[in-house]
């Protein structure tokens, strides 16, 4: 795991379609919802272009959002959480998130809802475990 300019990256041993799937199982299992999943490769594609495969995936749920806006409005603009998924030159794959130091700094979300944003890194490094 490494962390730069307010962004999380952990090392997937999966391509990037298991890895979104893996994550999208998970989000289901612990009844965090997945927006949608952005496919910037599939739709570079489409376009006549070429890019590694990338796909974002966009999650959250109010329980653990709506108290976080309330408290720090300006934080709805980095919600709901997003899950960038994608392939280096190299072929390996990683999935990159903010950190929910960055996030709490950038909108001074309250030290006791921390733990709002928090567990969303422990459940995408379960999903690429």
């Amino acid at each position: 795991m490494t962390k730069d300019n307010g962004l999380v990256q952990v090392a997937s041993r999966y391509s990037v379609e298991e890895t979104v799937a893996r994550l999208q199982a998970i989000f289901s299992e612990k009844g965090i919802k997945v927006f949608a999943v952005v496919d910037h490769s599939g739709e570079a594609e489409k376009a006549g272009l070429k890019m590694a495969p990338t796909k974002v995936v966009i999650f959250g749920g109010p329980k653990a959002g709506t108290p976080l806006m309330v408290a720090a409005p300006s934080l709805a603009i980095d919600l709901p959480l997003k899950a960038l998924v994608a392939e280096d030159a190299a072929g390996k794959v990683s999935v990159t998130c903010n950190s929910s130091e960055y996030l709490q700094q950038r909108h001074g979300v309250p030290d006791e809802l921390i733990k709002n944003l928090a567990g969303a890194g422990a459940v995408i490094a379960k999903a690429v475990e």
